[in-house]
Order: structure tokens, then C-alpha cells, then sequence
């Protein structure tokens, strides 16, 4: 499922995100190296095949500015969010995980661990 993704909360409000699906191996390759910031709502859902703590662990080697991370379970449910900084060589979900979201930091006051986002095509 190619393009973009709306995520929605429990409640029915929409993450006020343009969600690009990232689900091929060269979008996963690039996902934001080498930006020096994000456009405002801009956001990269990543997809993989089945849920992993280390399929998920990201790098921030050539990204320079900031991320909120949030990892989810295929079911949708929040496992794991977090500041993500420049340079930093890994993170993690603290459980597995099939999808993560890569935005603006503001993410992570917008959603809380154990909360279901439902993901739907844009």
C-alpha cells in the first residue's frame, strides 16, 4: 500500500501529520539521512515484515535535527516512543514492533504507550 497514511486515535481525532508510508527497501535505506530539519507535518511511517526489536532499532548517523519516534505492534498499539538525537548510533523498542513513526518531536505529546492508532490509507 503505497502513498500516504492518516493515523487516527481511539477517539476518533486524526494525528494532524502528513504520513508518508515507507515500505520499500530503498525508503527505509534513505529515511532521513541527510535532512537538516522536517517540513511541518511531515512524517515517515516505516513498515516492516513482522514485528522485531531489531528490525525496528533506528540509527540517526546523517540525520541533524531531532525526531519523535513512536514504535507500534501490528495490532496498532503504542510499545515505545523517544526523543531521538543527531548522531546518536541506536534505538530500540523496549518491545517488539512492526511499524515506526519518524516526525517532529511534538509527536510524542500527541500519543501515549499502550494507546492504538488505527492507520489508514490518505
Amino acid at each position: 500500500m503505497p502513498g500516504f497514511v492518516r493515523l487516527i486515535k481511539a477517539g476518533g481525532s486524526i494525528l494532524p501529520l502528513r504520513v508518508r508510508r515507507c515500505d520499500t527497501f530503498l525508503c527505509r535505506l534513505r529515511g532521513l539521512m541527510f535532512r537538516r530539519r522536517l517540513r511541518p507535518a511531515e512524517a515517515l511511517l516505516f513498515v516492516e515484515a513482522r514485528e522485531s526489536r531489531t528490525a525496528t532499532a533506528i540509527h540517526m548517523f546523517f540525520v541533524f535535527c531531532s525526531i519523535g519516534v513512536v514504535w507500534l505492534k501490528d495490532d496498532g498499539v503504542i510499545v515505545d516512543k523517544v526523543l531521538a538525537k543527531p548522531f546518536r548510533p541506536y534505538y530500540a523498542p523496549r518491545l517488539p514492533a512492526r511499524y515506526y513513526l519518524e516526525a517532529a518531536p511534538e509527536v510524542l505529546e500527541w500519543v501515549a504507550v499502550g494507546e492504538r492508532l488505527v492507520i489508514e490509507p490518505d
